[in-house]
């Protein structure tokens, strides 16, 4: 696909990214088999599509929140400053959580979601990912569960954006520059 100034490379197919969807809700289906209710929180924008899919495969009693951060604006660089734009709206104290991110890059979103919501002291909380690059991380933290480990590309496509754009594509795409 190929916009003013770049191209989008075809590099995750759908068909690949709902395989893995599949096997990865089996696996947190196995994890939380006891729970009586697991909250399943969304880190917007970018996980929208992944957090969909991944809740009609889980086999659980599950509540839906979201937490929305920010640390690119429009950038291709994260600011390494993490803001809280919009907070969960239930609590999750005592409960089961699943946090769902669509990427770890340099880890400091993941690292300050993670504390922010260890402090609000949850039952279990598992974290999963659909993409890990792990040659960018900048800080110590880890997914508990990873779809896909990706080299240092730009990627869209499956709810993952370059300045608002691309969010729509139903696979994940890596963004090549024309004038490179």
């Amino acid at each position: 696909m190929q916009h003013d100034n770049y191209v989008v490379d075809d590099m995750i197919s759908a068909k690949a990214i709902a395989a893995r969807v599949e096997a990865m809700a089996l696996e947190i289906n196995e994890y939380f088999a006891d729970t009586n209710q697991l909250i399943v929180i969304g880190l917007l924008r970018g996980s929208f599509m992944f957090i969909s899919d991944l809740v009609r495969e889980l086999q659980l009693p599950v509540e839906v929140d979201f937490l929305e951060t920010s640390s690119y604006g429009d950038s291709m660089e994260s600011s390494r400053e993490v803001r809280i734009l919009k907070d969960l709206r239930g609590e999750i104290k005592n409960r089961d959580i699943l946090v769902v991110e669509d990427i770890v890059d340099t880890g400091h979103t993941l690292n300050h979601v993670i504390q922010l919501l260890e402090s609000r002291k949850p039952a279990r909380m598992m974290v999963c990912a659909l993409l890990d690059k792990p040659e960018r991380r900048e800080v110590d933290v880890q997914a508990d569960l990873v779809g896909f480990e990706i080299e240092d590309k730009f990627v869209v496509g499956y709810g993952i954006d370059y300045a608002q754009r691309n969010r729509n594509l139903p696979y994940i795409g890596a963004v090549r520059f024309l004038d490179e």
